[in-house]
């Protein structure tokens, strides 16, 4: 009911804001001129078509709405998959789907390999004449095979009478299957497929293991036919894989057939036991020869017409079984695009676009369930709050040196095992946070893991970085001394440092900071080196014409017409920070979003994964437009001269 209430509203939104935006465009008075980029102020109503498209093409190649408006039709496609499953084989032995019949394919092959070997015997330089003699006469042995199976009057009549019982059998399915009531189904076994069909789950549907609290699937799409219609077609299919079992067992051996066959591989065995270890060549050529015999023996090769009947009988139970299918048909061609359900054996999976893109019901379904405590992912939530004393944040800020630049000691224990406290002592106990006054909610989980980690990494790059670019942008010494050293670092990827660094400052938090530290510190310099270089030298004469100090200029001058630079680097920074920490996460750790997807792609948990890569897009669009509207507030100027 909520996808189909939200594929209403996005219809609704994006034909809406279409009509305002055309609308808009004959009324409002456009005064700029073209490259005014003024003109591209606005358009919230864009916004809203672009973001609801996205989410509409989401719905709709991920099966979201097939499965809000027609939640059975999956049931009802894996009993149709069943039916083409268990006739792929036997169509493909005629030219319904295929250009010739089977055996005649087969038959074509195999005379073409006779006469490859055959072509290679007689121009080996290996072999004697004698050699060459035998084997050529194996082969035309061999060929003598094909006429004994294809030749109508060596048909036997029990072979015959086979063929006309498995035909009958297609044929009184065809007229069943046609039947309004078949299969005959009892009350008591119609109410148990309806209670094994709810025991199994819908389709995609998401449970929680009481014992455990763990994320479990259902299967993937429901097997048990939930319908009458999915019932038919489960009948057929199963009746239809006994008559394929029957057919497939079924050889056109002749007694004639049998002989030539028995007396080839009799031949050949004891020619292949006379030849001694020299003469290896000639004895992989009577082998070859003798596995085309037996794949010839295996084959279902028959006299041309004499499955004719039963190809009609096949081409008019799926005849039938098209039509029975009605308006699923249809269902399948409008709402599961590029793909369809399709069964292997006794199972049915999604083949297509619904496969690897998840559901955004599924997705959102498992998103609430991971960020609850109970469940989360790998028993920890994606985004939860819990109550933490203040001594905790407390320790976590203060650096634990404080107390050990104040002077005197340390207290240390009596001769009766009793501690008095001091004062550098009681310092150390709130650096280190060891005291209890009161409890904070305080965020914890994967995304605020990583949403910290970023956000450190950040702003010790821009900290460092904007001065030191500056510097550079400034000073001929700075930019000569520190030029290299940047440049040395910054073109190699982020991945080459990651196990280094990890190495080295181990897998906790430090380790990951660092390193987005040292990615976001080379983008923050080359920003505010560009923008300190790049400021117009009439604004720093008119400075310098009214007096002001060095400081002054840098603080009024230099600075703010550097600011667009650093922010558009911060603006560049996130995104690689970004990127950089999934691959960090990816190497080691136990918590983060880059952790998450990496188990998450180990079991092909997709709707995980998905989920990690939508929550990164959003975090990085936070970023993105906090820093947005701060250029917008405090940069005015930008773009003005």
């Amino acid at each position: 009911m909520l996808t189909q209430i939200v594929t209403f509203l996005i219809l609704i939104a994006i034909i809406g804001c279409i009509l305002y935006g055309r609308r808009l465009i004959r009324t409002e008075k456009i005064d700029a001129v073209f490259g005014n980029p003024e003109r591209a102020l606005g358009g919230t109503h864009w916004v809203i078509v672009g973001s609801s498209f996205l989410i509409f093409i989401w719905l709709y190649y991920s099966w979201d709405i097939a499965k809000g408006f027609y939640p059975k039709s999956a049931n009802e496609l894996c009993q149709v998959a069943k039916v083409n499953d268990s006739l792929l084989g036997l169509k493909y032995q005629f030219p319904i789907e295929e250009r010739e019949l089977k055996s005649t394919n087969q038959i074509k092959q195999e005379n073409k390999n006779l006469k490859i070997i055959s072509l290679e015997i007689q121009n080996s330089q290996e072999l004697n004449d004698e050699q060459k003699t035998i084997l050529i006469n194996f082969i035309n042995k061999t060929k003598q095979l094909i006429p004994l199976l294809t030749n109508e009057d060596l048909l036997e009549i029990e072979t015959k009478q086979k063929i006309d019982d498995i035909t009958g059998k297609i044929n009184l399915l065809t007229e069943n299957f046609q039947r309004p009531d078949y299969p005959i189904e009892t009350e008591q076994e119609l109410n148990e497929r309806l209670q094994a069909a709810k025991e199994e789950g819908g389709w995609g549907i998401t449970k929680i293991n009481a014992g455990s609290g763990s994320i479990e699937n259902t299967l993937e799409v429901p097997l048990i036919p939930a319908t009458d219609k999915g019932l038919k077609f489960h009948a057929a299919a199963q009746e239809l894989n006994l008559i394929s079992d029957e057919f497939f067992k079924l050889r056109n051996h002749n007694p004639q057939f049998k002989n030539k066959i028995k007396e080839i591989k009799d031949n050949v065995k004891t020619y292949r036991k006379s030849l001694d270890d020299s003469e290896e060549i000639a004895s992989d050529y009577a082998k070859n020869i003798v596995k085309i015999a037996r794949r010839i023996e295996f084959a279902s090769i028959y006299p041309p017409n004499a499955l004719d009947e039963m190809q009609n009988s096949i081409i008019k139970f799926d005849k039938a079984q098209l039509q029975a299918q009605g308006g699923l048909r249809l269902i399948d061609i409008l709402l599961f695009p590029a793909g369809t359900i399709v069964a292997s054996g006794a199972n049915c999976s999604e083949q297509g676009s619904g496969r690897w893109l998840p559901k955004p019901s599924d997705t959102f379904n498992k998103f609430i369930l991971m960020s609850k405590p109970s469940v989360g992912y790998k028993d920890v939530p994606l985004l939860w709050i819990k109550m933490v004393d203040i001594s905790n944040v407390v320790g976590f800020i203060l650096p634990d040196f404080i107390a050990d630049i104040l002077p005197g000691e340390y207290p240390v224990h009596t001769k009766d095992g009793i501690v008095k406290q001091n004062f550098k002592g009681g310092v150390l106990k709130i650096v280190t946070g060891d005291f209890n006054l009161l409890k904070v909610p305080v965020p914890y989980g994967h995304i605020w893991d990583s949403f910290l980690r970023v956000f450190l990494g950040l702003v010790f790059g821009i900290l460092i970085g904007v001065p030191l670019g500056l510097f550079m942008g400034l000073n001929r010494f700075a930019k000569g001394f520190f030029d290299p050293l940047i440049e040395l670092y910054r073109p190699v990827p982020p991945l080459a440092w990651a196990p280094l660094i990890i190495s080295v400052l181990g897998i906790d938090n430090t380790g990951k900071v660092f390193l987005l530290f040292m990615v976001s510190l080379s983008i923050m310099i080359i920003s505010a080196r560009a923008g300190a270089s790049g400021t117009q030298l009439s604004k720093i004469h008119a400075a310098h014409s009214l007096g002001a100090s060095k400081k002054q200029i840098l603080r009024y001058v230099i600075f703010p017409n550097s600011l667009p630079e650093i922010l558009t680097g911060i603006r560049v920074a996130v995104g690689m920070c970004w990127g950089t920490l999934v691959a960090a996460e990816f190497l080691a750790g136990t918590t983060g979003i880059g952790f998450v997807e990496n188990v998450a792609k180990k079991y092909f948990q997709y709707e995980v994964i998905w989920i990690t890569i939508f929550i990164m897009g959003m975090l990085g669009l936070l970023f993105d437009i906090t820093l947005r509207k701060l250029i917008d507030k405090y940069i005015p100027w930008r773009g003005k001269g």
